[in-house]
């Protein structure tokens, strides 16, 4: 269906919201493990940028050319196989129930996912859970189909979700506020300014930041994993 033809429109998080883990974190672990890259260098580097994330202070850019200038070592062809046995051995397991249930609820709504993490890594996710669009931190790609390192325009976390949903919707021919609801499920108090803006914010496995702004602004909590 065109998005002109919705009623509402159903967006969602990622990680910790429709995924118990970071898939962004768990592909550094993955590269880890597998041997793909200097193991000590890069868990650190992970570890650092992720406790950042936690706190609210990552650079976002900083951190999105980091992991896609890892990205940017290999062929397309190592990245799928490499992809293909991450799906396997770490997202396919965290891919719950709970999840599909919660995207079912929308299923005559515009549904996507909008998330900080980059396209190479949460697209199979999303077409895995069902969700056909997607807004992700966008790597460059070279004419011979190798990911450069580089990110295109700007990240898609913070106010950037914000920038990027307009955008999105602007080259539809329609805006956020031809929507009769507007709903967005988010874990984290990074994703405020998104979630301010739609009719119908949920925090959803909230950090302990979000829960309390929820709590003091009367939003509904959801919890849908048991961790």
């Amino acid at each position: 269906m065109n998005p002109l033809d919705y009623r509402r429109i159903a967006i969602f998080d990622l990680d910790h919201t429709l995924l118990p883990i970071d898939s962004d974190y768990e592909w550094g672990q993955f590269l880890c493990r597998i041997g793909a890259v200097d193991v000590a260098y890069f868990e650190q580097r992970n570890k650092d940028f992720f406790a950042q994330y936690q706190a609210g202070t990552l650079d976002a850019r900083e951190y999105l050319e980091f992991a896609l200038g890892t990205l940017a070592t290999f062929s397309p062809e190592q990245l799928a196989t490499m992809h293909q046995q991450f799906m396997h051995e770490v997202i396919n397991p965290a891919l719950l129930p709970a999840a599909y249930d919660l995207i079912a609820k929308h299923n005559n709504d515009l549904v996507m996912i909008i998330t900080a993490t980059n396209r190479f890594v949460t697209e199979p996710i999303a077409q895995a859970l069902g969700v056909q669009h997607l807004i992700a931190a966008q790597p460059e790609i070279s004419t011979d189909g190798r990911i450069t390192g580089k990110l295109i325009g700007n990240p898609t976390s913070g106010s950037g979700k914000v920038d990027h949903l307009h955008a999105w919707l602007a080259q539809r021919n329609t805006t956020l506020g031809n929507f009769e609801q507007s709903h967005f499920y988010s874990d984290s108090h990074n994703d405020l300014p998104l979630l301010e803006l739609v009719s119908h914010p949920v925090a959803t496995n909230p950090n302990a930041r979000l829960s309390a702004h929820a709590n003091a602004h009367g939003w509904p909590i959801l919890k849908i994993f048991n961790d």
